[in-house]
C-alpha cells in the first residue's frame, strides 16, 4: 500500500502512543521463564510482538487473554516443548536473537527462520558467544544468517565483551546465562538499553550491575528459579518520536505525550532534541516496574540548530537516528552523525534508505560509511519515496512530508504494521492539514 501524506498546518491535542515495543517481547519472553502466571497489561498488540506470542505458544506456553490483560503461564526454565514444525520469526530481530539465548540451554531441537529481511539479518554476533557457552547451533553462511538449527545443551558461563553495545546480543546471552554452569558476565563499552536487566532483577535472578574504567558489566548466575511479575507496559518513546517530530516542526503545535518510557538508555532522542534548541518537556515523572515514565509536552520550535552524533550516543537512539536526520534538514548549520554503522542491518540499510529518500525530495546530504551530513534549512520539495519495506523509514518520510511543499508519495508505507498499526489513523487525530 502506498501513502500520500499532504502537507499540514499545524499539531495539537494529547496521545498516548502504542506500548514500548522492547517491553513488549519480554513481558512474554521473560516472564514464560518464571514458575507461575505473570500479567501483562498494555501490550502492544502489533507485527512483530505478536509473533513472539505465537513462537512461544508453539513452544509450549500457555498465553491468555482476559479483558485486556495478558496472563503469561511460566514453564520455569526446563518446562519448554520441542516444536513440531520450523518456527518463524516474521520481520523479528528482537524475536530470535532472544529467543536463541534461551533455546540454546533447552535439551530438545529447534530451526528459526523468518521472512526475506530478516533472513538477511546479522546473527553471528550471538552465535559466537553461545558457541563459546558451548551451545549446539549452526546456520547459513558459516551462522551468519538464518535458518538457523540449534540442539539445546548444557551450558558454561563466559565473559563476553559486547563491543557493539547491542541490546540484543546481551540480552540473549544474560538469557543464556539462566542455564548455565558458573556466572556469565557481559561487558560492553557503552550502555546499551537495559530493559532485560530489570526485568530479571524483578523476577529475582541472581544479576549484578558494576560499572567502571572498562564499561558497563552484567553478570548472571545460573539455575535459579525466576518468579512472576505484573507488568503495565509504558508507552514507546521510539513510536512518540514521530509525534514529537512533527509538533516541533509545524508552527503553533502543541502536543502532550502521554506515559513515555524515558530509561536514559532509551530517551536519547528527545535528550538530543533538545540539544537542537526544541521545545520539549518532561512532567508527572514516575516509576512502573522500575522503569522511569513521564509525559512529554512538545512545542513548535522554529530555532533548530545542527548537532553532532557521535558514536557513544547511537545506542540511546539508534531506532530515531533516521528521524533526527529528517528534523535536522530544518535546522539551522549542518548536522554530521558519525558512528552509526550498525543502522546499515536494520529492517533495511537505514543510512542508504535515508540519503536516497532525501535526495528524492530534493534535499542535499552526503552519505558517509557509518552516517551522513546534512545541510541544513532545506526545503522539502515533495515526490515519491521508498520505505523500503522498513517501518521507521514509512513513518519518518511520513512525518518530513507534513512539511513538504507538495504531497510526499510513501512506497509499501504498510509495513508500519510491524511496529505501529495506528500510526496514521493518529496522525490524523492531532494533525490539522490545511
Amino acid at each position: 500500500m502506498d501513502k500520500v501524506i499532504k502537507r499540514a498546518k499545524k499539531v495539537e491535542g494529547e496521545l498516548r502512543v502504542p506500548s514500548d515495543k522492547s517491553i513488549s517481547h519480554r513481558s512474554i519472553i521473560l516472564t514464560s521463564l518464571a514458575n507461575g502466571v505473570s500479567t501483562v497489561k498494555n501490550f502492544l498488540k502489533a507485527g512483530d510482538t505478536l509473533t513472539t506470542m505465537k513462537v512461544y505458544r508453539q513452544l509450549g506456553v500457555k498465553i491468555e487473554e482476559k479483558d485486556d490483560v495478558i496472563y503469561v503461564h511460566g514453564v520455569n526454565l526446563h518446562g519448554y516443548k520441542e516444536p513440531d514444525d520450523v518456527l518463524d520469526m516474521g520481520n523479528s530481530g528482537t524475536t530470535t536473537r532472544l529467543t536463541l539465548g534461551l533455546l540454546a540451554g533447552q535439551r530438545f531441537f529447534t530451526v528459526l527462520t523468518g521472512d526475506e529481511s530478516l533472513r538477511n539479518r546479522p546473527m553471528k554476533r550471538v552465535l559466537n558467544p553461545l558457541k563459546q557457552m558451548k551451545a549446539h547451533v549452526d546456520g547459513r553462511q558459516i551462522g551468519e544468517y538464518l535458518p538457523i538449527a540449534i540442539r539445546g545443551t548444557k551450558l558454561r558461563g563466559i565473559e563476553f565483551l559486547n563491543e557493539k553495545a547491542s541490546a540484543q546480543v546481551k540480552s540473549a546471552i544474560l538469557i543464556a546465562g539462566l542455564f548455565a554452569e558458573r556466572t556469565t558476565t557481559v561487558i560492553e563499552p557503552v550502555l546499551s538499553r537495559n530493559h532485560t536487566e530489570n526485568m530479571l532483577k524483578a523476577m529475582g535472578a541472581d544479576i549484578k550491575y558494576e560499572q567502571s574504567a572498562g564499561g558497563h558489566k552484567f553478570s548472571i548466575k545460573g539455575g535459579k528459579e525466576l518468579k512472576p511479575i505484573d507488568i503495565d507496559v509504558p508507552a514507546d518513546p521510539s513510536s512518540a518520536a514521530f509525534f514529537a517530530a512533527a509538533a516541533v516542526l509545524l508552527p503553533d503545535s502543541h502536543l502532550i505525550l502521554k506515559d513515555v518510557l524515558v530509561n536514559p538508555t532509551r530517551d536519547g532522542f528527545f535528550r538530543k532534541l533538545k540539544e537542537m534548541g526544541a521545545n520539549i518537556e518532561y512532567k508527572n515523572h514516575r516509576e512502573q516496574a522500575g522503569e522511569p515514565i513521564a509525559d512529554i509536552e512538545v512545542f513548535y520550535s522554529p530555532n533548530l540548530k545542527g548537532i553532532e552524533i557521535t558514536k557513544e550516543e547511537i545506542p540511546s537512539m539508534v531506532d530515531e537516528i533516521p528521524l533526527l536526520a529528517l528534523i535536522a534538514t530544518q535546522a539551522e548549520g549542518e548536522t554530521r552523525i558519525t558512528g552509526a554503522s550498525e543502522l546499515r542491518v536494520k529492517e533495511s540499510d537505514r543510512i542508504k534508505a535515508v540519503v536516497l529518500n532525501l535526495r528524492a525530495l530534493g534535499v542535499e546530504v552526503e552519505e558517509l560509511p557509518d552516517g551522513m551530513v546534512i545541510k541544513g534549512k532545506q526545503t522539502i520539495k515533495g515526490g515519491i519515496v521508498d520505505s523500503f519495506k522498513d517501518h521507521r523509514i514509512a513513518m519518518g518520510f511520513s512525518i518530513i512530508g507534513l512539511i513538504a511543499e507538495k504531497p510526499v508519495t510513501i512506497k509499501d508505507a504498510d509495513c508500519i504494521f510491524i511496529s505501529y498499526p495506528q500510526f496514521y489513523e493518529h496522525l490524523e487525530q492531532v494533525v490539522e492539514f490545511k
